[in-house]
């Protein structure tokens, strides 16, 4: 399983950015998948992750701003944020786990100057 994120980039604050997480193998529509980020000196941490049945979870901090959906035909995930805060600045992976190992995609800066 590979798993490509891509969407990051510079934004100003209270902007919008979407993030793509594109995935390889005929598995896909049947893991959940989740979106991680980790800003400088802190840890990794959940934003927000889809089931294979398409329930929701979300971080409390991005609640309200962030939405998350699936597209299991395109084998993607993709996380649109708004309202975005200097405090959302991380770098974004996306992550699933299929019979018990994890598969991270390589990170995708998002940056939002106040």
């Amino acid at each position: 399983v590979q798993l490509q994120a891509s969407g990051g980039g510079l934004v100003q604050a209270g902007g919008s950015l979407r993030l793509s997480c594109a995935a390889s193998g005929s598995t896909f529509s049947k893991n959940a998948i989740g979106w991680y980020r980790q800003a400088p000196g802190k840890q990794r941490e959940l934003v927000a992750g889809v089931s294979s049945g398409g329930s929701t979870i979300y971080a409390d901090s991005v609640k309200g701003r962030f939405t998350i959906s699936r597209d299991n035909a395109k084998n993607t995930v993709l996380l649109q944020m708004s309202s975005l805060k200097p405090e959302d600045t991380a770098v974004y992976y996306c992550h699933t786990r299929i019979d018990g190992m994890d598969y991270w995609g390589e990170g995708t800066q998002v940056t939002v100057s106040s």
